[in-house]
């Protein structure tokens, strides 16, 4: 499973993706959700065993990862979908950059639409203007393709921990600090794509969010880490997201996020983490009156924006709050919907140009 998961979609189409977590959390209490839930982890048995063997064949030297002619820098996550991939991938995109290297970057174009793109790939030519951007679920092919045509001299992979079919110079892997481990269970039961055991494998960790829990948790998360890879120690970093501004969808300038303080606003997103994305808007002082949360990677329809519009219009909260995500799904011209542009920031000082550090060393700069 070398992808996203369309978790609620897979397991049972007829259920949203916000009944489904509630299931998997064990927010629904009742003897149906209990049966739910172990028929889910009955489901997880030959999925968790699939993994294993697909891990044991690589760790066995059965099957062997293809090496390209360039350094390779891998972004993944244990857990499926919210961790905060895409704006990690940029802020690694520019600091190569900025390090004078010409980075490209390599996607499997999960639920791309007909144009052959998706909302990443959109996402990432906005924050990363002019860098080249192949899609192809063979990561070997689409990076070759890049150094060939595109004279990029380091690859970022984009969601690829899982993706082993190709060698990396340096595995980064992002835990959420809001949900860390997928509830504890591998898909479907919970949110995991493998077993925490799995970070043996990694060579850096950044715990995201880590801003929205508490010091105690973040240590449990980090002792959670060194248990399964010691030499980690030394290479995880705490990270969060802080709101910077607004982006209208009417296409106009960006404005201040001072711009929604005290007021109420109607959340609309599609993402992996919806709740997280509800703490950022609170973040900015933002009064959240109605949520609608889709699918991750949900492509909207007319019909959803009407829908969206009218709940925004019966919950008196007119102004509707998106991420960079969903607004480049959205027809330009949606006056009031606005995206809540955000960036990267590490919590001490001292880790950025350590960050920096392991990134050109990965990438092989003199």
């Amino acid at each position: 499973m070398h992808g996203k998961s369309e978790t609620a979609g897979k397991v049972c189409p007829v259920i949203s993706e916000t009944t489904y977590r509630k299931q998997i959390s064990g927010e629904a209490s009742g003897l149906l959700p209990g049966i739910v839930r172990l028929l889910l982890r009955a489901l997880s048995a030959p999925y968790g065993l699939t993994i294993l063997l697909r891990n044991a064949a690589f760790d066995k030297g059965f099957r062997r990862a293809t090496a390209v002619s360039a350094p390779v820098i891998a972004i993944g996550n244990l857990t499926t979908g919210g961790t905060g991939k895409t704006p990690i991938v940029a802020a690694v995109v520019k600091s190569l950059q900025e390090q004078g290297l010409r980075p490209g970057i390599v996607s499997r174009g999960y639920r791309a639409d007909n144009t052959g793109e998706n909302d990443e790939k959109r996402v990432l030519e906005w924050l990363c203007p002019n860098v080249p951007h192949e899609q192809n679920p063979n990561r070997v092919t689409a990076s070759e393709k890049l150094i060939a045509s595109e004279r990029v001299d380091v690859i970022v992979l984009d969601d690829a921990f899982q993706h082993r079919q190709i060698a990396r110079d340096l595995n980064i892997v992002l835990i959420d600090a809001t949900n860390p481990f997928g509830y504890g269970f591998q898909l479907p039961r919970g949110l995991l794509r493998e077993p925490a055991s799995s970070l043996s494998r990694a060579d850096m960790v950044l715990i995201t969010r880590s801003d929205n829990v508490s010091e105690d948790a973040l240590q449990e998360i980090e002792a959670t880490v060194r248990r399964h890879n010691e030499k980690l120690v030394d290479h995880t970093y705490r990270v969060s997201f802080r709101p910077t501004g607004l982006i209208p969808g009417s296409g106009d300038e960006g404005r201040s996020a001072e711009a929604v303080k005290n007021q109420p606003v109607t959340v609309m997103t599609a993402i992996g983490n919806p709740e997280a994305f509800v703490a950022t808007c609170r973040q900015i002082n933002a009064k959240v009156a109605a949520t609608r949360f889709f699918a991750d990677h949900h492509h909207y329809t007319p019909t959803d924006l009407d829908e969206v519009q009218q709940l925004a219009e019966s919950a008196a909260a007119p102004l509707i709050l998106t991420t960079l995500k969903d607004l480049v799904k959205i027809p330009e011209g949606s006056e009031n919907i606005m995206a809540v542009q955000i960036e990267t920031v590490f919590a001490s000082a001292k880790n950025e140009p350590m960050f920096r550090d392991e990134l050109a060393r990965a990438a092989k700069m003199p």
